[in-house]
């Protein structure tokens, strides 16, 4: 039974909602009572399948000045069964002139409130009955919302120092019933008619193109918008603002609109070209027309000046945080270019997958942002082969999914919280894990004919996860295929000539649903132990999970589809662990193997015997024997081995010494990835030596890579993002060649006030440097405070989060609370920029529990964004005094102030492991840098 919710025979009710029971058990229980203190006729959380929307006639009326908004929404009905009842969604609104319009007249209707559950019950005076169609009309009204969700007011300055308002939407995951009266569950999908009444300064956008516009009394305009296809309510989505556009159009004839404020509008023309070109990428892929076929195709992208998330695919109208749109190709850097790109290829994936195919409910929120996560990638790779695109996803899930507080990533929620604390690292990174372990197995045309299959069989539905594994099962034995592609039939006509794979394809030993219900309904991961003996390798399979309690390790097995190779041979051979332990025979023996190979599979490996000392030995002589992400998986998980006892730190440590030959990305950011949180957890801690040797011993690793570097813009991508990394990491770290370039080059920029061009991917450590002084920190918030360039903002505000000045550190958090000059969007990444530094942990904890009860009412209780901040501010505490505080204050709540949230449980695991890897590993660490310490001098003798 789930934390958040307590079971009263068949009704599930958040636990601090108490049913009035009777003493004997055998008689019935009360039901809820509605705020005029009648019973409530209804008594679930999730809405009656009695009655369904088909479609809603909506007309919208923001008012700027006032900060409210009024409407009347018409909603026609499809009555399933009989009912006396018909029952909705609304939140914190009024709602009155509430009518039934039945075949045989206008009646008023009843209306009882529920606001435990959001819910409306509308009773007629007579039975509606089953088969016949009714349509209800609700007025209603409210306050437009100060948080970032419903129907929600944002706002911006001008360059002359007007603040102007605009109000917008966002209604994913629960909150299209804060802006008007609905059905607010996905499978309740129904086609919207949305009128929007505004001032002529203002212009309005939706999901469909507008129409006309309608001139009212009192100098009022009213927008009329094409109807929507059939969409679930929280893809719903409208703007009121002074927003300017530019438009161009894809190949497939869809005329795709950028809007922004209108002095940022000239940043928008990179994100423009991206719209048209993966637009038109998913159009073939998919072998769907982007679907919304309406008079002339229409897509609309808009930079939203205050937005919680990083995007939101509403359909035809997907809405952006401007850091997520707006490119300047001068000021604007290698990541900012790449993050741009990623972000708007998952908003389009999800067009297709979420939109036009939708989870039936929002357990299987996976099937919707997994598929986007894992479309970012295919779609880069083919579009923007130059962006090189990292995934670092992997390691995101992981660090969740090897706790035992993960969930699986189909799970069981019922509550607007637990719904909002599926959009998490296992639904999103996770999911599009499992989806490319999948399509790597099947190969990726396999993988194409079930994907289009699927989004094709289910267009305009809802769908669960079987679905989709029967969607890629026994692909070329299907009808589908007749009206499928040439080059599909071509691939299934060629299996039965591969004759190694053709059983992948053939249906017979593939059971597709088996092998993804391992991955999606248990949580958590498996460590995939290797032991090769002669020609022998034996395999055994358990959990990877950081406890010290090996119980909660038993009763887990997956269907691994493993892929390995071997020094004497490159070919990826392949196979499918099925059993708790195997056998496999290799042709010769061999000096050493890997498996999980580019890692492409959602699993950890161990090397048993001499194993990880062969892996060691390659490395160190022959790094480039194997690819860089195959040498990043093996940093991953030998130090992540570490942590369960698999294997000891200094074998970890020993291998990680070949990394002052590495020159790649992925296998250097690895590395500092692994290597960087061990100080991190020091700097919490009173023991500077050891840190300080720690730092050391990095700095040296990398101080070759670091020395090539030039301090311009030239190179690739993945060059120029390493860069980025590497020099930002040298004056960080106080490498004085690093630190000299850095404060000549800052103060340079600086007497130039600003004016000198500074190459863009070497900013971010010039201003670190200069956010150490207080004249320094004081001239780059100046620069902050009026510059329009969004990437530009955000490097100063990450720099400026840099500074050892605990004053200005405070501030900031302040400022950004406030949201008058820093936007209270970017506070969660100011306070966890102030608990990585070193100077300012202590004042972002004591931060936390001061505004804890105004954050999680901005930012809603269950949502990634309050999760990511009690993460990102406790999790680096490796002490039981640290514990028992961070304990103390989340204790303390109640279950409406965050009690139950699942973070808080993630929070007290990490730290526990935390304390557990210092215990253990501290005096082996301590030893290991003294030796090479030793060793070096000897050296130098």
């Amino acid at each position: 039974m789930n934390g958040n919710v307590c079971d009263v025979g068949s009704v599930a009710l958040p636990a601090h909602l108490s049913w009035a029971q009777l003493p004997n058990q055998g008689q019935t229980k009360s039901v809820p009572i509605a705020t005029n203190g009648q019973p409530f006729p209804w008594d679930r959380m999730r809405l009656p399948k009695t009655v369904f929307p088909l479609h809603y006639d909506l007309t919208i009326h923001p008012n700027l000045t006032t900060l409210d908004f009024s409407g009347v929404a018409r909603i026609q009905l499809d009555v399933r069964e009989d009912t006396n009842t018909i029952v909705l969604h609304a939140k914190q609104m009024q709602v009155s002139n509430v009518l039934l319009l039945a075949p045989e007249g206008v009646r008023p209707l009843q209306v009882l409130e529920y606001p435990q559950f959001h819910q409306l019950a509308l009773r007629p005076d007579s039975v509606l009955t089953k088969g016949r169609r009714y349509e209800v009309h609700l007025e209603f009204a409210a306050n437009l919302s100060d948080s970032f969700h419903g129907f929600y007011k944002s706002s911006y300055r001008t360059k002359s120092g007007e603040v102007r308002v605009l109000a917008s939407t966002q209604f994913e995951a629960t909150f299209a019933r804060a802006a008007f009266p609905c059905f607010d569950e996905p499978a309740f999908k129904a086609n919207f008619t949305i009128r929007i009444i505004r001032e002529p300064r203002h212009i309005s956008i939706s999901n469909m193109p507008k129409l006309k516009t309608v001139e009212l009394p009192g100098g009022l305009l009213e927008d009329h918008f094409d109807t929507t296809v059939k969409m679930s309510t929280y893809l719903l989505a409208y703007i009121v603002s002074d927003f300017v556009s530019v438009s161009r159009t894809t190949q497939h004839g869809v005329n795709i609109s950028i809007y922004a404020v209108p002095e940022k509008i000239d940043q928008t023309a990179y994100a423009l070209d991206a719209a048209v070109k993966l637009l038109d990428f998913y159009d073939d892929y998919f072998d769907i027309p982007y679907p919304l076929p309406k008079q002339g195709q229409w897509k609309y992208l808009a930079a939203i000046p205050d937005f919680q998330s990083g995007a939101m695919e509403n359909w035809g109208l997907t809405t952006y945080r401007e850091t997520g749109l707006l490119f300047d190709p001068d000021k604007s850097s290698a990541s900012d270019k790449l993050g741009i790109t990623k972000v708007i290829a998952h908003e389009l994936a999800h067009q297709w997958f979420g939109n036009l195919v939708t989870m039936e409910w929002w357990n299987d929120l996976w099937l919707n942002e997994g598929f986007a996560k894992f479309m970012e990638f295919i779609s880069l790779d083919i579009t923007y082969p130059e962006l090189h695109v990292v995934r670092a996803e992997v390691c995101c899930a992981m660090e969740v999914d090897s706790l035992s507080s993960s969930h699986p990533v189909s799970t069981h929620v019922e509550n607007p919280t637990q719904i909002q604390e599926m959009f998490d690292d296992v639904s999103y990174d996770k999911g599009a894990c499992i989806l490319n372990m999948l399509r790597d197995f099947l190969t990726p045309e396999a993988f194409e004919i079930g994907i289009i299959r699927y989004l094709k069989r289910y267009s305009y539905q809802n769908t669960v996860n079987s679905h989709l594994w029967e969607s890629l099962t026994d692909i070329c034995n299907s009808d589908d295929l007749d009206d499928g592609r040439m080059k599909h039939k071509e691939f299934c006509s060629k299996r039965d000539l591969q004759s190694g794979a053709a059983k992948w394809y053939s249906g017979d030993e593939l059971d597709v649903r088996a092998i993804m219900d391992t991955w999606t309904l248990q949580e958590g991961f498996p460590l995939v132990t290797v032991e090769v003996r002669g020609r022998e390798v034996r395999l055994s399979q358990e959990r990877y999970l950081k406890t010290d309690d090996p119980s909660l390790i038993e009763g887990f097995l997956w269907q691994i589809p493993l892929t390995y190779m071997t020094s004497a041979s490159s070919t990826i051979h392949r196979f499918l662990l099925k059993t708790k332990t195997d056998v496999l025979y290799l042709p010769e023996e061999v000096d050493w193997v890997k498996f999980n190979v580019d890692m492409s599979g959602y699993y950890m490996v161990h090397y048993a015997g001499e194993g990880w000392n062969s892996i060691i030995k390659v490395l160190q002589h022959n790094h480039t024997a194997l690819t860089s992400n195959d040498r990043a998986s093996l940093i991953q998980n030998v130090f992540q081995l570490v942590s369960v006892g698999k294997v000891r730190l200094d074998t970890a440590l020993e291998l990680s010494l070949y990394l002052s030959k590495e020159t790649e990305i992925m296998a250097v950011t690895q590395g500092f990835g692994e290597l960087v949180p061990l100080y991190k957890l020091m700097e919490k801690r009173d023991m500077a030596a050891l840190e300080n040797q720690m730092k050391g011993y990095i700095v040296e690793l990398f101080r070759g890579l670091i020395d090539r570097q030039e301090w311009t813009d030239s190179g690739s991508v993945s060059e120029r993002v390493l860069r980025s990394y590497l020099l930002l990491f040298g004056c960080v770290r106080n490498y004085p060649p690093c630190v000299a370039k850095a404060t000549q080059l800052f103060n340079q920029w600086k007497d130039s006030d600003g004016t000198m061009s500074l190459p863009v991917d070497i900013t971010m450590a010039v201003f670190v440097i200069g956010a150490r002084t207080p004249e320094g920190w004081d001239f780059l918030f100046e620069k902050y405070r009026h510059s329009f360039q969004m990437s530009v903002k955000s490097r100063l505000k990450s720099a400026m989060g840099v500074t050892p000045l605990k004053d200005k550190l405070k501030w900031m958090m302040e400022q950004s609370l406030s949201g008058e000059i820093m936007k209270t969007q970017d506070l969660p990444d100011v306070v966890v920029a102030v608990s990585r530094n070193p100077h300012g942990y202590k004042l972002a904890w004591d931060f936390l529990r001061a505004n804890w009860h105004t954050m999680i009412k901005k930012f809603d209780l269950g949502s990634h964004t309050i999760s990511y901040l009690v993460n990102g501010v406790t999790n680096q505490y490796s002490t039981r005094e640290m514990l028992d505080e961070v304990k103390s204050f989340f204790g303390s709540l109640t279950e409406e102030t965050g009690s139950e949230l699942r973070c808080i449980r993630q929070t007290y695991e990490t730290i526990e492991d935390n304390i557990r890897w210092m215990d253990t590993n501290l005096p082996l660490l301590q030893a290991w840098l003294d030796k090479r310490s030793r060793r070096a001098v000897h050296e130098d003798l």
